[in-house]
């Protein structure tokens, strides 16, 4: 990502300090220094999984007293955050230990920084790259449980204000946490429909990535490889395969680090915002919208979608050929995973679609993701974009 230092512009690539993978990386945890760690987590599972205990016996190891903030929802809310951030000011914590998928440590993240500095207000929060310098009362560390996110590895939070109906990216740097523990153990608790939906997740942060405006020599071979397993694997990891799970955590983090710092594009920017209005989760979401944004940019990017096919080896000899076969092979991934392909098909009404759809194409156009997108867009193409996803019409202006 391109960046100002010092009167210089340069590019910055940004990734937490250390990253502990593989069977047993949570023990890396009996390793922290300090007295005080929050532990911030979601709803039942990493308790019920024994997972949560293991967390509480390793920091114990490391000395440290220990608070809990539980019941993150998902698609976390400003008032969730904040609530966590008061409680993380009365306990005074120099670690803070986020762990679940996405909404517990996007949530962990904000009530960071509001920890850090309590006057801050959400307003100033959703301003992308405008936060200050946190670490000046506590560190981070994010355990991934979920093969998509990659929140672990991210300056990325993700936030709902409800009362808006808005959620909101917020992007900095500030917020790559110190430490990523990434334990394949954590992952094979998921079901499918989650395995699904967030390794989905995972291939549409490489494919943004790969094309975004902000990419790189370094972040697109992340993204590359990324795309690589996850078509490899995705699929036998929702039927069960262990190994196939266990290389999926990993292809989710690897896209996680190419689009911290390449950015992604109008696919997030739409499902951030449908995702407030309609509910839909995340994941799903970018799988019903990938294969139309692809056929949106493949005017400003068509090239590097054709290289993408060639190297995973799909149909086609020109360009548009390849872009076709890429296109054809998220649906049929999608199909393959029983993920609808159109706004209809998942259950939106035709009413509801229609008293949303100019709230979600303005908000959309406003996303902090939209900016990186190889192609511009402006409102009426977002709607259009938005209706054809809504009745499975090809994208072709």
């Amino acid at each position: 990502m391109e960046i100002k230092l010092g009167g210089i512009i340069m590019e910055r690539f940004t990734l937490p300090r250390d990253i502990y993978f593989g069977e047993d990386a949570l023990s890396a945890l009996k390793t922290l220094k300090g007295k005080k760690a929050v532990i911030v987590v979601g709803g039942g599972s990493m308790k019920r999984f024994g997972f949560l205990d293991k967390v509480e016996e390793y920091l114990k190891e490391a000395n440290m007293e220990i608070k809990l903030i539980e019941g993150v929802e998902p698609d976390p809310s400003v008032e969730t955050v904040m609530k966590g951030a008061q409680i993380m000011t009365e306990f005074g914590p120099d670690w803070i230990v986020a762990i679940g998928g996405g909404s517990p440590i996007d949530a962990a993240k904000a009530m960071w920084l509001f920890y850090e500095y309590p006057d801050f207000t959400f307003k100033q929060a959703i301003i992308p790259f405008g936060l200050p310098e946190l670490r000046q009362k506590a560190k981070f560390v994010a355990i991934s449980s979920t093969s998509g996110t990659a929140t672990e590895v991210t300056s990325f939070s993700v936030i709902t204000d409800y009362k808006a109906r808005i959620k909101y990216p917020l992007a900095d740097f500030n917020l790559t946490p110190d430490i990523a523990i990434v334990d394949p153990a954590l992952a094979q608790t998921m079901p499918p429909k989650l395995t699904a939906h967030t390794g989905m997740d995972a291939l549409t942060h490489a494919l943004e990535a790969y094309v975004a405006s902000a990419r790189s020599d370094i972040s697109d071979p992340l993204a590359i490889h990324s795309i690589i397993m996850t078509r490899d694997n995705l699929f036998k990891s929702y039927k069960g395969d262990k190994d196939a799970r266990d290389k999926m955590h990993i292809s989710q983090c690897l896209a996680g680090m190419a689009f911290s710092n390449a950015s992604l594009g109008i696919t997030h920017s739409l499902a951030h915002k449908t995702g407030a209005v309609w509910h839909i989760p995340h994941g799903c979401a970018n799988a019903i919208y990938l294969p139309y944004v692809l056929d949106f940019n493949r005017k400003a990017c068509g090239d590097r979608y054709a290289n993408v096919a060639k190297i995973l080896g799909l149909k086609g000899t020109t360009e548009d050929e390849l872009v076709d076969s890429l296109v054809k092979m998220v649906q049929d991934m999608d199909k393959e995973l029983n993920i609808p392909l159109t706004l209809k098909d998942y259950g939106i009404s035709k009413d509801d679609f229609n008293s949303n759809v100019d709230f979600i194409a303005k908000n959309a156009l406003l996303d902090a993701c939209t900016g990186a997108n190889p192609r511009p867009i402006d409102f009426d193409q977002m709607k259009k974009i938005l209706q054809c996803i809504y009745d499975g019409k090809k994208v072709t202006f």
